[in-house]
């Protein structure tokens, strides 16, 4: 390779690392643009960015702010083929993820992502059998389908961008009960956790240092401050559902402890728990008359109760007492 043909593709090379780097929506210094090359070991001189950015604006949609230092992203009309093209299994996942995850990402992180959405959708357009796939796929939820209530946006976006950023959040939030009193908190947010059609922040309040749950849809407003949210030590949003908390404990003098459930029923209604377990130490033995008892540890919260009552009467018995009680109660 002459030394002519190494400098072009250098520069081809360095050129693509750039463009690489831009999005639509968002400015990008290019002094930031520069750290973020040198950190990835591209060896690259901030005017030779800067040389680099006017040249591929000639022939690629993308646009500066004329600011000093400079930032540049994606012309909003830039077509997005402009970059790698899309496979049929990226355009099912990005078709995915906006139909069962729009809910839960950040409303700025779905702006910048709607190209790729519109890539996605066009991708499966011109491709019949994928296009059928998508058709014939459904998410349908166990429990009785309800429809999302309503969230204020503005409040949703600043609450994703606290937790997105790490940052404490001063918000007006209106209690569950009758007078639908209005209170002003200041949140440390540490997880977002959508059960059913309700999506759920669980965090710890400034003046407290217990973990709490706050619905969505109940903020009124919010409002991200500069102040670093304060984590409690060892929080781990797996090992918090785990717990049953989000299921809502019944007993909550026990809140740290779970239950040995013991349910009894005959062998062919026991096939369920047999295909889908309780928990990784559920057992099931068969007792002398062919019923079937299955044994298993789990969290006494009012889903677990709820769940046992969609049974009706093929549970024959329930152990222990304090579970059985509840089940009935909820039934009379």
């Amino acid at each position: 390779m002459s030394i002519q043909e190494k400098e072009t593709s250098n520069s081809l090379y360095r050129q693509w690392q750039i463009l690489s780097r831009l999005s639509t929506g968002k400015w990008m210094g290019t002094r930031e643009l520069h750290d973020v090359l040198q950190r990835e070991g591209i060896d690259i001189s901030l005017r030779t960015i800067q040389r680099d950015l006017n040249q591929i604006s000639q022939r690629f949609p993308i646009e500066s702010n004329g600011t000093v230092p400079q930032g540049w992203r994606w012309r909003s009309d830039a077509p997005i083929q402009s970059l790698p093209h899309m496979t049929s299994s990226q355009a099912v996942t990005f078709m995915m993820v906006e139909e069962h995850l729009k809910h839960l990402l950040p409303p700025s992180l779905i702006e910048e992502m709607n190209p790729w959405f519109d890539l996605a959708r066009r991708s499966l357009s011109t491709q019949n059998n994928v296009r059928q796939w998508i058709n014939r796929v459904r998410i349908v939820p166990a429990t009785q389908p309800l429809i999302p209530p309503v969230v204020d946006r503005n409040a949703q976006q600043a609450i994703y961008e606290g937790l997105l950023q790490d940052k404490q959040l001063e918000c007006i939030y209106q209690s569950r009960s009758n007078s639908g009193e209005e209170k002003t908190y200041v949140l440390n947010p540490l997880a977002l956790v959508q059960k059913g059609a309700v999506i759920y922040l669980i965090c710890t309040r400034f003046d407290k240092t217990d973990i709490q749950t706050f619905a969505l849809h109940r903020f009124k407003a919010a409002k991200v401050l500069d102040s670093r949210a304060l984590h409690p030590v060892n929080f781990d949003i797996d090992a918090y559902i785990e717990s049953g908390e989000l299921g809502f404990r019944v007993d909550f003098s026990k809140a740290t402890e779970n239950i040995q459930l013991k349910l009894t029923m005959q062998k062919a209604d026991a096939i369920y728990f047999d295909e889908s377990q309780l928990s990784k130490d559920q057992t099931m033995e068969t007792l002398e008359n062919g019923n079937v008892l299955v044994t298993a540890t789990v969290p006494f919260t009012s889903q677990l109760v709820w769940w046992l009552r969609s049974f009706g009467k093929k549970l024959i018995q329930i152990e222990p007492v304090e579970v059985a009680n509840a089940v009935h109660q909820t039934q009379e």
